[in-house]
């Protein structure tokens, strides 16, 4: 943590904010005393002895006259927790962060040689180690670790640095190797419709509003069950998982079903009860939609880390007003976001107008709809005022490059949405409109889009368009305290990138050769919380010959029925 009154790289205050952070999560999970006793004391182990090596050089100039600033605000700290203790955190909560705070406090009265790495091995066994060439934390000042490592246990990063200093003070079950590969976090995929890669080629260069009404709701109304959508979810997540994405934002049909196949296969993910005003495959119309997508949320809320349940409204030309307060009141009832098509194309910019009397940003927040998190997908005609509605509204905005060009959406106006501090994320929309999932298209054309449309290349650099698919991924969809870098504390959601592919060769910036170099083939080992998902290349958690056979039989009755249909 940076200390403004004294201009310097605090650790200790960084510890105990830490400490004080991650406990009040804790509480508000529900986490037992158990839980508690083994998780946060590897979480401070790491953080006293794995960030020292990492926090050595910003550390250098701490001196001790400064400490009794960090002091201070420890002590502030204490008091905190001991007033937070009659609005309901526990006893034990209360005791431990007070303990953790008098050792910090022990900490700021120790001499400077406390900073240096020991090297005296405790044999802490934890989880898993990896390792890589360089560490692209993509933490707040853009920490790179060269030759470094990260340190897992129990799905939580507990420690990051050298790898030489981690390896010395943990012993793993399980250590990854790093020659030729860079670790990063996750990549965020923040809008999806998952199961429609079974409809990958389906209806292709046609309008938006020609796709949906006259291909894509037909096939989805005839073609669409249980099964496609199990089927089409693995496939996806098969898809995404091989590209080193980690979560995704997901709006389909059958939501119980894509919630187990994200159960099962190990990946994060916020699963959308889609509403819609229509015959949909799974509800008859948007009142049906609310009622069974509450009965989803309630299912599923607190029953899985990984899986948030969500609502999804289509959108403003599908749902009339009352429909979207009526969703955004039982999102806000069941305490969950919202993620939404807005401001898409030209044909939803003039329907709203006709229809509304004003723009669809505008309406959305003429009618409250932003009073809870939301998730707004696309937004690609967005007025000067309505970015500033985004802004003040904390309204997560998820870029999908590819899908905007291919049905000649538009260009987003990204970077007048980052200056004015909107939170953008990158989507890669569903596999019937893309026609893939490869998250490092998506980032490249969203650099290289903006570029050509304002002809300045100076614009959206490579470290802003990567922090899009991580960080600010995470941030726009609401779990940046959770997911997006790679920092102590935080879920273990990472890759291993391989460097080794001609195309790597030679490597000067290893941030811009992830942009505009690496492709979804070159991602070697993903890891989920902890959990390994697939290990040099080789997928672990799903099968993958049994969905290759399944999406081939089933995509065979698809091009049957059409070909039927269109004699």
């Amino acid at each position: 943590m940076f200390d403004i009154e004294t201009q310097t790289f605090n650790p200790e205050l960084q510890f105990a904010g830490f400490v004080a952070a991650r406990l009040a999560a804790l509480e508000h999970r529900g986490y037992n005393d158990l839980d508690l006793d083994r998780r946060e004391h590897r979480i401070a182990a790491g953080r006293v002895r794995g960030r020292a090596g990492l926090n050595q050089q910003r550390t250098a100039d701490y001196q001790t006259e400064k400490r009794p600033v960090a002091k201070m605000r420890i002590w502030h700290a204490m008091f905190s927790v001991l007033f937070m203790s009659e609005y309901g955190m526990t006893k034990t909560i209360s005791r431990l962060t007070l303990a953790v705070a008098g050792l910090a406090l022990a900490a700021c009265s120790t001499s400077d040689d406390s900073n240096e790495v020991s090297s005296h091995t405790d044999g802490t066994q934890i989880d898993l180690i990896m390792t890589g060439e360089a560490i692209v934390t993509m933490d707040p000042i853009g920490t790179i670790i060269q030759d470094g490592a990260v340190a897992i246990d129990d799905g939580i990063i507990i420690a990051l640095g050298s790898r030489e200093e981690i390896t010395e003070q943990y012993s793993a079950i399980r250590t990854l190797g790093g020659e030729d590969r860079v670790v990063l976090p996750g990549l965020v995929n923040g809008h999806s419709h998952a199961a429609m890669t079974l409809l990958r080629g389906v209806a292709d260069d046609l309008a938006l509003m020609d796709w949906l009404n006259n291909y894509i709701f037909p096939a989805e109304v005839e073609f669409v069950d249980a099964n496609f959508v199990r089927i089409g979810t693995e496939l996806a997540c098969w898809e995404m998982i091989r590209g080193g994405t980690t979560t995704f934002v997901d709006m389909y049909y059958y939501g119980d079903i894509v919630a187990n196949v994200v159960d099962r296969c190990g990946m994060r993910a916020m699963v959308s009860a889609t509403v819609i005003d229509q015959r949909s495959p799974d509800a008859e119309s948007a009142v049906d939609s609310i009622r069974k997508g509450k009965e989803f949320i309630q299912r599923w809320k607190g029953k899985n880390s990984r899986i948030t349940p969500i609502f999804g409204p289509h959108a403003n030309y599908t749902l009339n007003a009352k429909q979207l307060q009526a969703t955004r009141e039982a999102a806000i009832e069941l305490g969950v976001p919202i993620s939404i098509h807005v401001s898409e194309s030209p044909f939803e910019l003039q329907y709203s107008k006709d229809t509304f009397g004003m723009t669809s940003i505008e309406m959305y927040e003429s009618i409250g709809f932003f009073d809870g998190p939301t998730i707004a997908a696309h937004v690609v005609w967005p007025t000067p005022a309505e970015i500033r509605i985004l802004a003040e509204r904390q309204v997560g905005v998820i870029h999908n490059p590819t899908s905007n060009m291919k049905i000649a959406s538009g260009i987003s106006p990204v970077t007048a949405m980052l200056d004015a501090g909107v939170h953008v994320g990158i989507g890669t929309d569903g596999a019937a409109s893309n026609n893939d999932l490869d998250l490092w298209e998506e980032m490249r054309l969203a650099a290289l889009l903006q570029k050509v449309e304002q002809m300045n290349p100076e614009v959206m650099p490579a470290i802003t368009v990567l922090r899009m698919a991580t960080s600010g991924g995470a941030t726009a969809i609401g779990m940046g305290d959770q997911i997006g870098s790679l920092e102590v504390g935080k879920r273990a959601d990472l890759i291993q990138v391989a460097f080794d592919d001609v195309h790597h060769i030679p490597t000067f910036d290893v941030i811009s050769h992830l942009l505009y170099v690496t492709d979804e083939q070159d991602v070697a080992t993903v890891v989920v919380d902890g959990k390994i998902l697939m290990l040099d290349r080789k997928i672990l958690t799903l099968d993958t010959e049994k969905i290759t056979m399944e999406a081939r039989e089933l995509a065979a009755k698809i091009q049957a029925s059409l070909a039927e249909r269109n004699r």
